[in-house]
């Protein structure tokens, strides 16, 4: 069956993948710092516009997606358009899993977290927040943080719980990617957390 969306995509399709893919690499090579996302798009009602760059730069024909069920059918069938992604109702099945409402979600552990042998083969979560600077203060430590990073998403406190669970599973594990409306911050399953 064919979809039809009366959404555009990208304006400067090439371009503003290429920028929204640096940003990307960038935010998870340095977890923690926010990178502003300035691609020019129209994105469905539920979506941001950070969120929605990173989706058409990120998901193609050999990806499935799992959609939280929050989200309204225009946005599957704008993906669909656009991306050309499969989709999934089981989240152990997802290679990306789009996520506005953290409060719903039971665990992390509901996705895949890769095997031994294939630690690259888990979930990517994109997660959309409504800030990065506004909820309870945490801090991050490892690989591409200097020191220490102090942020601040707007996460309920037992997402934390389930960050440290996933940290302790590494090589396994998901990648998260946090997003507000012009920004995105990275959370790779390296970074360790201690509550502030």
């Amino acid at each position: 069956m064919t979809k039809v969306t009366y959404l555009p995509g990208f304006r400067d399709s090439i371009h503003d993948a290429q920028r929204t893919f640096r940003g990307l690499l960038d935010a998870n090579a340095r977890p923690g710092t926010p990178y502003h996302n300035s691609a020019d798009m129209s994105v469905p009602l539920g979506v941001t516009p950070a969120c929605g760059a990173a989706c058409l730069t990120l998901l193609d024909l050999d990806v499935v997606v799992w959609l939280q069920p929050s989200f309204a059918e225009q946005v599957r069938d704008w993906l669909l358009f656009h991306a050309g992604c499969r989709f999934t109702q089981y989240p152990e099945e997802a290679n990306f899993a789009l996520i506005q409402d953290l409060a719903a979600l039971p665990e992390l552990s509901i996705f895949n977290w890769g095997t031994a042998e294939k630690p690259e083969a888990s979930t990517t979560l994109l997660i959309q927040v409504e800030s990065l600077e506004m909820g309870k203060p945490v801090i991050l430590t490892g690989s591409g943080i200097l020191d220490q990073q102090e942020i601040s998403p707007t996460l309920p406190h037992h997402f934390w719980d389930f960050w440290m669970q996933n940290h302790q599973a590494y090589p396994q594990g998901v990648d998260v990617f946090l997003f507000t409306k012009n920004a995105v911050m990275g959370l790779p399953r390296t970074t360790k957390l201690e509550l502030k």
